[in-house]
């Protein structure tokens, strides 16, 4: 059960730390037509960790192997933040 628990917070840290890193794909002061790679990137950086931190849990949810959701959870979380970061407009 622990290792269960510190998996998960490890997920929800992971996820909040690529929240806080997609920030700084917002654009810039300029009020501009973003392109949409650009609206892309600033989705898969803001919402795109919560998405997958969601599906996750559900994917514990339907499965019941908890430790294998929170770590596949994870590696998606860093997978969408590099993503996000790799599309963003220089």
């Amino acid at each position: 059960m622990f290792p269960v628990v510190v998996a998960w917070l490890a997920l929800v840290a992971v996820t909040v730390a690529a929240v806080l890193f997609g920030q700084t794909a917002r654009s810039s002061r300029r009020r501009r037509r973003r392109s949409r790679a650009a609206r892309l990137c600033l989705f898969l950086s803001l919402s795109g960790p919560w998405l997958v931190l969601i599906a996750a849990v559900g994917a514990g949810w339907l499965t019941g192997r908890w430790l294998a959701a929170a770590a596949l959870g994870a590696a998606g979380v860093v997978l969408v933040a590099l993503v996000g970061l790799a599309l963003r407009p220089r």
